[in-house]
C-alpha cells in the first residue's frame, strides 16, 4: 500500500476548508496546507487537521505556489485539492482501494473533476484532471493562472471523481492577472490565449474573446479538443452579438478538427431545427447520442449525450406526427431528468396524443 500527501494552497477559506479536509482525512496519511495570506480563521481551523501549515507570500502564480505545495510532500504519492473540492464517501472508498491495487509503477493517475452540479445533484460539466502523482518523479505545474500539471511515464485513469462545490469565487482575479502578464509583455503560449479568451466571455466582452479565439484558432498549437470548444464558444460570442451567420459557421468549422463532439451535434441539431429541416435535425441529434465516451481532458457536459438530445429528438418526431418515436426519446429523457417540468409536461401531451 502506498501513502499520500495531501497538497493545498489556500487564502481566506474558513467557511469551507473543514468541509474539504474532513471528506480527505481518513484517505490521506499527510497534510500540506500552504497559506498565502489568509486575513480570517483558516489557519486556525486547519491546526485541528494538520500542523504542517506554510506560509508563501503571493506573487500573481498559481504554478509557483503549487510547485512550492508539492515540495513540502513526503510520502509516495501527492494528492493536490482546493478548498472548495470534496470528496465524497463512495469515492473516498474509491480511494482508499486504489492505494492497495494500484501498481508501483504508475506515475500518475487521473480522476474525474466535477465542476458543476444541477439542482437535482446530476453532473453538467465534467474532465479529467491528473491528481495523484509519485512524488518520485517531481512532475512540475506551469503558468501563472489556469496552470497545469506536464505528467509523463505510466499513467492510470481512475474511476474516482473529486466534486467541485463553491461558495464564493473572485471573478475578477483570473483576468486581472492575464491583463498583468499582457502589460508587462509577457508572450502568452496557444493555451494562455485560449483560456484568456474564455475569461473575455465570462467577463462578456465579446468582441475582445472573439479576436483571442480567433488567435488561438489561427495558432499551430493547442489541442483539437480546446480547438472544438474555442469554435463552440466563440458561437456563443456571435449568438450574443446577434451574428447568427458567423456563429453556424464556427460550429461547422470545429468539424475540421477532429469527429464530432456531442456538443457540435446539438448544436448543428439546432440551427436545423430552428429551420423546421426536421430530418436533418433529427440526423445530428441522433448523432449525438451515438458518439462514443472516452476519457476527456476537455470539459465534458453530459447534457449533450444524454436527456438534451433525446427531449429534441421528442420534439422533432412530435413535428412530424410520430407520436410513438416522439414518446420512446421523451422517456429516455426522463431515465435521466425525472423531475424535468419540460419532460413531464411533454410526457402527459404525448400519451393524450397516443391514446386518440
Amino acid at each position: 500500500m502506498f501513502t499520500i500527501s495531501l497538497c493545498m494552497i489556500v487564502k481566506n477559506e474558513e467557511c469551507i476548508i473543514e468541509r474539504c479536509l474532513d471528506s480527505v482525512q481518513r484517505v490521506v496519511d499527510e497534510i500540506n496546507i500552504i497559506d498565502t495570506g489568509s486575513t480570517d480563521r483558516t489557519k486556525d481551523i486547519v491546526q485541528n487537521y494538520t500542523s504542517r501549515i506554510y506560509d508563501f507570500i503571493w506573487c500573481d502564480d498559481f504554478a509557483r505556489a503549487r510547485n512550492f505545495s508539492f515540495q513540502q510532500a513526503t510520502k509516495d504519492y501527492i494528492l493536490w485539492l482546493d478548498a472548495d473540492d470534496v470528496i465524497t464517501s463512495e469515492h473516498q472508498q474509491k480511494l482508499l482501494q486504489l492505494k492497495h491495487s494500484l501498481y508501483p509503477n504508475v506515475d500518475a493517475v487521473s480522476m474525474d473533476y466535477d465542476i458543476a452540479l444541477d439542482a437535482d445533484g446530476s453532473v453538467e460539466a465534467r474532465e479529467k484532471r491528473y491528481r495523484l502523482v509519485k512524488r518520485q518523479c517531481h512532475f512540475q505545474w506551469y503558468g501563472a493562472v489556469h496552470e497545469y500539471l506536464e505528467v509523463s511515464g505510466q499513467l492510470y485513469h481512475s474511476d474516482i471523481a473529486v466534486t467541485h462545490l463553491p461558495l464564493k469565487r473572485d471573478v475578477h482575479r483570473n483576468i486581472r492577472i492575464y491583463e498583468r502578464l499582457k502589460k508587462e509583455g509577457y508572450s502568452f503560449s496557444a493555451r494562455d490565449t485560449f483560456h484568456y479568451a474564455n475569461e473575455l466571455k465570462n467577463h462578456q466582452r465579446f468582441l475582445e474573446a472573439i479576436n483571442q479565439y480567433h488567435r488561438f484558432l489561427d495558432s499551430v498549437t493547442g489541442s483539437a479538443d480546446d480547438k472544438i470548444q474555442a469554435c463552440i464558444s466563440l458561437a456563443d460570442c456571435y449568438q450574443e452579438l446577434h451574428d447568427v451567420k458567423q456563429a453556424n459557421q464556427v460550429i461547422v468549422q470545429s468539424l475540421l478538427y477532429d469527429r464530432p463532439r456531442p456538443e457540435t451535434c446539438c448544436r448543428m441539431g439546432q440551427f436545423f431545427m430552428e429551420q423546421f429541416k426536421n430530418k436533418e435535425a433529427i440526423y445530428w441529434y441522433s448523432q449525438a447520442l451515438q458518439q462514443p465516451s472516452e476519457q476527456l481532458f476537455s470539459i465534458h457536459k453530459p447534457a449533450f449525450s444524454t436527456w438534451l438530445p433525446h427531449l429534441q429528438l421528442s420534439l422533432l418526431y412530435n413535428r412530424l406526427h410520430l407520436y410513438e418515436n416522439a414518446h420512446q426519446h421523451n422517456e429516455l429523457a426522463r431515465q435521466f431528468k425525472p423531475n424535468d417540468p419540460r419532460i413531464l409536461d411533454n410526457q402527459k401531451y404525448l400519451l393524450k396524443q397516443l391514446k386518440k
